[in-house]
């Protein structure tokens, strides 16, 4: 073949495989994106974002056993100005005793456990003679530094029955 016929039949191969309709270009007239590009961008967001979620559920978890630990010191507080007071803890068991008996000392509403449901609600119980007391809340994060403050079951004071102070219960009392 002789390059004017080569040249010749090329440009012919050329006009035949580009006057097919899938080789020619799409004529977009606007600048949009395809169904399918805006669904593998949804996938991909949606993968992402479930991921981090997933990645926040434990430091979630540590917020709210910080704000446990800090509810039982403040409720700690309360119950020493109520005994300045009174010259004894409040006597009883439940957190209900303490909403009736703290309004003396200026607590108007007491805190409630940041879940509040069974087994994440806070408990008080005290010595029949109002002398010694114990505050508990469950904490979530089993490893929780707080834990190594906390009593245990056997450092429960004298005629206060337990509530169960073994981790991941958090409890302080006197």
């Amino acid at each position: 073949m002789k390059a004017s016929e080569l040249n010749s039949y090329h440009m012919r191969l050329h006009k035949t495989l580009t006057s097919h309709h899938f080789c020619k270009a799409k004529n977009r007239s606007g600048a949009g994106f395809t169904l399918i590009e805006l669904l593998v961008v949804i996938t991909v967001i949606g993968l992402l974002s479930s991921m981090i979620l997933v990645g926040l559920q434990g430091v979630r978890a540590q917020g709210r056993d910080t704000r446990r630990v800090s509810d039982m010191r403040n409720m700690q507080n309360a119950l020493e100005l109520y005994f300045n007071k009174n010259t004894t803890y409040p006597v009883g068991s439940g957190w209900s005793v303490l909403g009736t008996a703290l309004p003396d000392v200026g607590v108007k509403k007491l805190s409630i456990d940041p879940l509040n449901r069974a087994p994440y609600q806070y408990t008080y119980v005290s010595s029949p003679d109002g002398l010694h007391y114990v505050l508990k809340a469950v904490l979530e994060d089993i490893n929780s530094s707080a834990l190594k403050d906390s009593l245990k079951d056997t450092e429960i004071p004298t005629g206060v029955s337990s509530p169960g102070c073994n981790p991941p219960s958090y409890c302080i009392g006197l």
